[in-house]
């Protein structure tokens, strides 16, 4: 467990709760499974998360003019920030996870490993305890075969049936949920870049242009403006925003009225293409081939701050709590929080053997926050938070 300033960063990363300190607090020595205290002040059990959550990156969607949110409706998006396209995804828990993560056919007590804690087990995965702070596991529920080429966008939308696909062929393919069964292919004229669902629409990024769908009503829309590749699209305080290969950042306000997206701003900043964007706490993250990441005030849009701590292109950005994360080519995860200035600075490094893709947000069977990372070596890495 690193150390950043005399905390744990266990503790720096840990979800805000009520404020009562000994009967909100969980028992650090209980997680490490090595608590002798009888009774022992503090929880021996996992706070689960607010019903409602808590983060001031909550909204209704921008552009649904039903807007018909369910507040009985727990969103993630309460604790991970929002963004498409390369960075910022959350994925909402409706699918079943296997509760067996031992493998192997060892049966795992419910009580965490203190020698994993310390980073000492030997065991592996043979061991009887838990390796791991999250419960459930993974398990491939099919196959979806059709794409000739990279697939570079994913969205599902909310309440629909259908899962919807872009890749560099070119293409849109649409996925019956049920059956895994291709419901229709839609051609386009580009390589799909990034791809976002918001309320009713449908957003694809291609060569010099924005492709707006609603799904609701088919009407479709076709937004001018970008030069080369969109790479990313993110929705914040009613805007749409679009990273693009010139590296602006492009802005649009949907315009209920006349059914249309008007151009609103163009960010300007960064000196090579934006791949990804995240809005979170009423600011817009930016990370880019440039190797930096940028921090843009979303009321007028203009740079707060530029992150120069990664060493290569910055892949992937997302928004969790109070902190952001940021994943890129030269290995790293990187955690930056607020300092008593009000500046992002990096409080956790995390090191890997190989280039990171893109970082994505869930909430295991127990509400607790896990981070998927796509790494360059074809695999997809599951991590623990806050450990």
């Amino acid at each position: 467990m690193d150390f950043d300033n005399g905390k744990r960063v266990f503790n720096r990363l840990g979800p805000n709760q009520p404020t009562d300190n000994r009967t909100q607090k969980v028992c650090y020595h209980w997680r490490a499974g090595n608590c002798t205290r009888f009774p022992c002040p503090f929880l021996h059990r996992e706070l689960s998360a607010p019903v409602n959550g808590t983060t001031s990156s909550k909204r209704p969607h921008g552009f649904d003019n039903n807007n018909n949110n369910n507040g009985n409706q727990r969103s993630t998006a309460a604790r991970w920030g929002r963004g498409g396209g390369r960075g910022g995804n959350v994925i909402n828990n409706n699918f079943n996870i296997n509760n067996n993560r031992g493998g192997g056919g060892v049966v795992k007590k419910e009580k965490i490993c203190n020698f994993w804690v310390q980073g000492s087990c030997s065991f592996g995965e043979r061991c009887r305890y838990l390796h791991s702070w999250c419960t459930g596991g993974f398990g491939m529920l099919t196959q979806l075969e059709g794409h000739k080429k990279v697939v570079s966008g994913i969205a599902l939308p909310a309440g629909s049936d259908k899962l919807y696909t872009g890749s560099r062929d070119e293409t849109v393919r649409v996925w019956d949920c049920q059956s895994g069964q291709c419901a229709g292919v839609i051609n386009l004229s580009g390589e799909v870049g990034c791809m976002l669902s918001e309320g009713p629409w449908m957003f694809v990024g291609l060569p010099n242009l924005v492709k707006a769908w609603n799904v609701q009503t088919s009407a479709e829309l076709s937004l001018n403006g970008p030069v080369g590749q969109v790479y990313s699209i993110a929705v914040g305080n009613e805007l749409l925003l679009a990273g693009t290969q010139d590296g602006s950042i492009l802005a649009w306000k949907y315009n209920a009225a006349t059914n249309c997206f008007e151009p609103a701003a163009s960010l300007q900043g960064h000196t090579s293409a934006v791949v990804t964007l995240v809005v979170g706490a009423n600011r817009l993250y930016s990370g880019s081939m440039d190797k930096t990441i940028r921090v843009w005030n979303l009321e007028n849009l203009q740079c707060l701050q530029t992150l120069t701590d990664h060493k290569d292109v910055v892949m992937s950005v997302l928004c969790w709590d109070q902190f952001l994360l940021s994943c890129s080519l030269d290995k790293t995860i990187k955690v930056w929080a607020a300092a008593d200035s009000g500046n992002l600075e990096v409080t956790y490094t995390h090191n890997e053997e190989h280039g990171l893709l893109t970082l994505c947000g869930m909430h295991d069977l127990e509400s607790k926050p896990v981070l998927l990372c796509a790494c360059n070596d074809n695999t997809v890495r599951a991590y623990d938070l806050p450990s």
